[in-house]
């Protein structure tokens, strides 16, 4: 009996311990998975300390909590939702990246082309408010995103007012000359769409007289938008 036995146990023993597997892996796939809340994305590190631990670099510091706010919007298995994450904190860590290398345009980018284009009002306006502060700062090379969030207020927030004064914003700083006249002009035909063709007239025809304007083809478009101008207001 006892040689039986002994001749049994492996046998039950290997059984047991496929059972034992077999419900741990049953276990492991019955856990949930692990769940990433958007609160979850902390306040970037104080100025001094990114410096410190880039080693005095700061282009190397903006650099690695770009790494890291992006690795946040996508970690590996869990993809999160612009849509879900907290704005304050987002506008923190771009602010901070801007802070250590004022010269990159990214933060800008990420804030117009990704952070912006949420399907909600009060995140895109965060955003729109963001680039606006963020553009005063150095105006002749930031005004590209600026003007692409007055189209944004325009055709999407469906505020007018909103995308006047971000276009007067350029109007009146973004004065370099690799400025395109195009994103200087853009406040006089936002002035037309809300039907203030007075107002409108009046700059399209000071922007003429000028002479700041000098491509040919430009001038003939102003001049049609002048004379069009001109039959409204009769």
């Amino acid at each position: 009996m006892n040689d039986g036995l002994r001749r049994h146990f492996p046998a039950t023993g290997t059984l047991v311990l496929i059972v034992a597997i077999l419900a741990q892996l049953g276990w492991g796939l019955a856990r949930p998975g692990p769940v990433a809340k958007a609160s979850e994305l902390g306040d970037p590190p104080s100025l001094a300390s990114a410096r410190v631990a880039s080693l005095g670099e700061p282009i190397g510091a903006a650099q690695a909590l770009t790494l890291s706010l992006q690795a946040y919007d996508n970690q590996p298995g869990i993809s999160i939702p612009f849509l879900d994450l907290d704005y304050a904190r987002v506008t923190a860590w771009l602010g901070r990246i801007l802070s250590l290398d004022p010269n990159t345009q990214y933060p800008l980018l990420m804030a117009a082309q990704l952070y912006g284009q949420v399907p909600d009002e009060g995140k895109q306006r965060v955003m729109l408010q963001f680039v606006r502060t963020e553009f005063l700062r150095d105006p002749d090379h930031r005004w590209r995103y600026l003007a692409h969030l007055a189209i944004m207020a325009k055709h999407r927030l469906n505020d007018l007012p909103l995308a006047l004064a971000c276009a007067q914003d350029i109007h009146d700083h973004a004065t370099g000359p690799e400025v395109p006249d195009w994103a200087r002009q853009m406040h006089v035909f936002l002035l037309e769409d809300m039907g203030e063709y007075a107002r409108a007239k009046i700059l399209l025809g000071g922007l003429l007289a000028s002479g700041s304007i000098t491509d040919p083809h430009e001038i003939h478009l102003l001049m049609e938008r002048l004379e069009a101008l001109n039959a409204r207001t009769k």
